[in-house]
């Protein structure tokens, strides 16, 4: 992962990007905050922190914003982030729809558009993306030269040697780009450097980023059971390749003897982003079972939407609470097995699925109970996503900010 190649910068080389980032991102964490709390916090010298402050105030990225308590000699004046000093945009493709937003440096929303992910295969993206990009920076009024960066997070299998993402969805036929030329034709457009990562990633980072409960150093954010990102001592960990987060079994691919073979290893098995409700409701109803599952959707099965499963467990039915508990204890094992492979502090359950509350976490927790290891388990805390379904298009919009503050 090499500078100017659209893909966001998790390692971090050179000494001035590595001492931009630490800068600022304690400023923008910590302000109002002083020069002398900035050298103690990071060990740095204080001529230092003065010379890159000076910096950061002649491009107007930082403010002064007041005097500090003085224990003697001249007050010494407080820095603050100035949000202002530039805007990003995120863009969240995921597997049901397409998302972007234009924010400040601080991630803060100036405007937000969503529209469904279309029904194609990843080559035809480009164009919906780039529409997207348009219409939201129309709507928020901020003057194109103003934005900085554009930062996508997209569902699929980033590969960095070979620069490509590989859909993994067999209903769009599974195809593989590159997402060099996915990045480099949105630039060429708007003129502004694009970076890409993974949505899973770009999640974890975004909520690690903004969720003030998640200020911590190692945490995994599950979208739900297609994927995860994960923060490792306190930054993105991606794998050697890019690959890393992919928490199923190659299963599509298999021939039916296969598929058989694999039935025992059920907690590896990809379900999809709902964790197979919708298909197991499907099942039952078609075998004629009685449900308000049906009754929400006016007796037209192929309207299920998890949603519609979430809604008709919290009104009590019965078969509808089966289904979740069911999905909670297949999902609760596999994240007994990341507490045991990772050690973290936090599991962070996103993708949706979260807004069924105890009905899902219950079971979850039920399950890490009875096959984590006691050590691990007795620190992780699991809980549903902060950012929501904004996770991704604010985690992307998030690493895009970090850019800039890399490359001050």
């Amino acid at each position: 992962m090499t500078k100017g190649s659209n893909v966001f910068s998790f390692h971090i080389t050179q000494d001035r990007e590595r001492r931009n980032l630490a800068i600022l991102e304690l400023i923008r964490k910590k302000s109002p905050i002083s020069r002398a709390e900035i050298s103690r916090f990071l060990g740095s010298n204080i001529v230092t922190v003065t010379n890159y402050a000076d910096y950061y105030i002649n491009k107007r990225i930082i403010l002064e914003v007041g005097l500090d308590m003085s224990s003697g000699g001249r007050r010494p004046e407080l820095l603050e982030l100035n949000p202002k000093s530039g805007y990003v945009v995120g863009v969240d493709v995921s597997p049901a729809n397409i998302m972007a937003i234009v924010a400040d440096l601080k991630v803060n929303t100036a405007s937000k558009v969503k529209i469904p992910r279309p029904a194609t295969n990843m080559e035809e993206l480009i164009a919906p993306v780039v529409k997207i990009i348009e219409d939201v920076m129309a709507k928020s009024k901020i003057n194109t030269p103003e934005i900085k960066n554009i930062g996508i997070g997209i569902s699929g299998i980033i590969d960095y040697p070979s620069g490509t993402i590989r859909d993994t969805d067999p209903t769009r036929g599974r195809t593989r780009v590159s997402f060099l030329k996915f990045a480099r034709a949105i630039e060429q457009k708007f003129n502004i450097p694009v970076y890409i990562g993974n949505d899973a990633s770009c999640a974890a980072f975004g909520e690690r980023t903004l969720n003030p409960s998640a200020d911590v150093e190692n945490l995994v954010y599950l979208y739900s059971d297609v994927g995860c990102g994960m923060v490792v001592n306190g930054d993105v960990y991606t794998g050697s390749s890019g690959c890393a987060g992919e928490t199923q079994i190659a299963y599509s691919g298999l021939q039916i003897d296969e598929k058989s073979y694999v039935e025992e290893y059920t907690h590896l098995r990809p379900w999809g982003v709902d964790l197979g409700i919708v298909a197991g409701a499907r099942k039952v109803i078609g075998k004629g079972a009685a449900t308000e599952i049906l009754d929400l959707v006016k007796g037209k099965e192929e309207k299920i939407t998890p949603q519609t499963v979430i809604d008709a467990a919290k009104k009590g039915d019965k078969l509808a609470l089966e289904l979740i508990e069911r999905a909670g204890k297949n999902l609760g094992v596999r994240i007994a097995y990341i507490i045991n492979f990772l050690n973290p502090e936090m599991i962070i359950i996103g993708g949706g699925m979260e807004t069924a509350g105890d009905i899902l976490f219950e079971p979850v927790k039920a399950a890490v109970k009875k096959f984590a290891f006691e050590e691990p388990a007795s620190i992780v805390k699991i809980v549903p996503s902060f950012l929501g379904e904004d996770a991704i298009v604010m985690g992307a919009a998030a690493l895009a900010a970090r850019e800039v503050f890399i490359q001050a």
